[in-house]
């Protein structure tokens, strides 16, 4: 099994500070995370003024302001993102990675040298977004949250066709509400993405806690985003629903233990459980003081631990054989006594 790739949602999580965002970077750098990722938008771009705000940002902001309004404060500017992609690389040593939401946004991203391209689940039914992202021929992860098996389908062909090799996308499952409740999360649809799209395929998960990131990594998935923050207590839409720093350790740190419990899937003795062969199994041992020239009997022999005599599975091929040497109760039967 090949390392699960563990991306660490900042996602406007900096509350449009740039200072934060950077310290997010090394947040997710300590907790060893594969890649720290932001969004990069130019809100008038992707909302109109009457775009509603969804209900979890309603709870977590208030109902005062519109989604455009929210948006604008805790967006970076554009011109912000190639200090940052420089900074998370090459002074904290973390990849960096931005969703964009605009075509300009994209643009950017392109023009300062990002290698991925994270598609928002919101995203998989505007095919002019998916043509521009497919057009630039990167790796691209796919997040497709509020989506029906047709329409990933459907923007992985657009995908492709607009330029990008299959083998160069990924898709998540994923279940867009924040937090996304259990009974919604649907893990499965992890295996149906598999078998139907014959990809490698993630997970981007929105619930509370670290189990549906462990359940989703015993079901294949091969890249794992998780949304983080310095506090719950900030203000923000996305705070309540993120981890916090030592949440974010704890979570890198159970996965990394769930792929090494996966294993090869080869059933054998493994490592340290050999040793414990001959302690935990039994081999076969006189149940009776037994004397030279007898006979062996069922009733003779007794099963005990440890296990590194005369197998159990051989009992029968020594019944009747005659001992040619005398054997204390309890003491195990060897092959060398019997004739």
């Amino acid at each position: 099994m090949s390392r699960v790739l563990l991306i660490a949602e900042a996602g406007v999580n900096h509350n449009g500070d740039y200072e934060m965002a950077k310290q997010l970077a090394v947040v997710a750098k300590e907790a060893g995370a594969d890649i720290v990722k932001y969004q990069t938008a130019i809100p008038e771009l992707v909302m109109s003024s009457s775009a509603p705000k969804a209900e979890y940002q309603k709870v977590q902001t208030g109902s005062g302001e519109s989604q455009l309004e929210m948006a604008r404060k805790i967006h970076l500017p554009l011109e912000a993102y190639a200090g940052l992609k420089k900074y998370c690389e090459e002074e904290v040593g973390i990849q960096f990675l931005s969703t964009p939401f605009d075509h300009p946004s994209i643009d950017l991203l392109h023009n300062i040298g990002m290698e991925i391209f994270k598609i928002p689940s919101g995203e998989i039914t505007n095919r002019p977004y998916l043509e521009k992202v497919g057009a630039l021929e990167k790796e691209v992860i796919l997040s497709t949250g509020m989506s029906t098996l047709e329409e990933v389908k459907r923007a992985f062909n657009t995908l492709v066709d607009s330029g990008t090799p299959a083998h160069r996308i990924s898709v998540l499952h994923c279940t867009s509400d924040y937090p996304a409740p259990f009974e919604h999360l649907n893990l499965r649809a992890i295996e149906t993405l598999q078998r139907e799209l014959n990809c490698r395929v993630g997970y981007s998960d929105h619930s509370v806690g670290l189990e549906a990131s462990i359940a989703a990594v015993a079901l294949g998935a091969t890249i794992v985003e998780k949304h983080f923050t310095l506090s719950h207590n900030l203000e923000g839409p996305d705070h309540k629903a993120s981890l916090e720093p030592e949440e974010l350790k704890q979570w890198v740190t159970s996965i990394r233990h769930t792929e090494q419990a996966l294993g090869d899937g080869i059933k054998v003795p493994k490592g340290s459980e050999i040793l414990n062969i001959p302690i935990g199994r039994r081999s076969v041992h006189a149940a009776r003081d037994l004397y030279v020239g007898q006979f062996l009997t069922k009733t003779d022999l007794i099963m005990k631990r440890p296990g590194n005599g005369i197998s159990p599975y051989d009992l029968d091929k020594i019944i009747g054989k005659k001992l040619i040497a005398a054997v204390k109760a309890d003491e195990q039967i060897s092959w060398d006594i019997l004739e």
